[in-house]
């Protein structure tokens, strides 16, 4: 799932791709992944790109007064062409959920598609006056990468939820998902399963620290990277996440996971549980 480096990734890149060109003829290929029906999608045909934004995992294209709004969801994926197909797709099964065509100054006509592979399509996509009108984006917490210590604190000090489940809760903190929740918990040495409520003053500090640490570190190698190369840069960053059986960068012991229904997260022992294997079941808890 992209999460807040490739998403901001994705929005520089917008910025630096599509400011200053028209948008032209938007192509529908499955119309499940329209949330919104006014104002239609039509409604961004002829109108210039003046931005791009970011709203924790939510991803936007500003265009004359209107907003294109995406949620990648686990699988999506904005690919940029300079030679898009001048026939419109024919709606079906496949990836693509809509491309975006445009007429820059220069003279060219490049084109976006936004994907998603699987066929479990949740891709999502709002066409609004406002960002605030979509309501993921409404219900969103405060951005991971603008908390300041103190505030993180306080957030955490009012849920007491297992650590790992409350840092990719979007109403808590947003921009953060599975991989790099992973990431930030391996960094500050902490258990997925420590309560946040009750987590000691140094303990959070170090998180939060880690946090700041592993999600700059991925902004920086993801921004002025070409779209088609973030998810192969987001992979090579990773020291535990998506590592199962390998060993752990840091310690050498080998990287564990606890796998649910449809999706699974990785671990350290010896950096993070004491040595401690999690029970690999839904209702995880610390073998004795």
């Amino acid at each position: 799932m992209p999460e807040l480096p490739e998403v901001e990734a994705l929005a520089q890149f917008l910025r630096e791709h599509a400011v200053g060109a028209v948008v032209g003829r938007i192509d529908v290929a499955a119309y499940s992944a329209i949330k919104t029906f006014d104002p239609p999608v039509t409604a961004l045909s002829g109108r210039d790109v003046t931005g791009a934004g970011r709203w924790g995992k939510f991803l936007g294209m500003e265009c004359g007064g209107l907003w294109l709004i995406t949620h990648l969801s686990r699988a999506g994926w904005l690919r940029w062409t300079d030679n898009p197909s001048a026939s419109p797709p024919k709606p079906g099964r496949g990836p693509l959920a809509l491309r975006v065509h445009f007429f820059t100054p220069e003279g060219a006509t490049p084109a976006f598609d936004l994907t998603e592979a699987g066929t479990r399509k949740r891709l999502a996509v709002y066409i609004v006056h406002d960002p605030a009108e979509v309501p993921g984006i409404a219900r969103l917490g405060p951005d991971a990468l603008a908390v300041t210590e103190p505030e993180f604190a306080a957030i955490l000090g009012a849920v007491s939820g297992r650590i790992k489940n409350v840092l990719v809760d979007q109403t808590v903190l947003a921009g953060i998902g599975n991989a790099y929740s992973d990431e930030i918990l391996h960094t500050a040495r902490i258990s997925p399963f420590a309560t946040a409520k009750t987590m000691p003053a140094a303990k959070m500090s170090a998180l939060y620290d880690a946090l700041r640490t592993v999600l700059t570190d991925a902004v920086a190698r993801s921004v002025g990277q070409d779209a088609a190369r973030l998810k192969g840069e987001k992979r090579s960053g990773m020291r535990v996440h998506g590592r199962t059986g390998m060993p752990c960068p840091v310690c050498g012991d080998t990287v564990r996971e606890v796998a649910f229904t449809d999706r699974s997260f990785q671990y350290c022992p010896t950096c993070q549980t004491g040595g401690k294997i999690l029970a690999d079941r839904r209702m995880s808890r610390l073998l004795k």
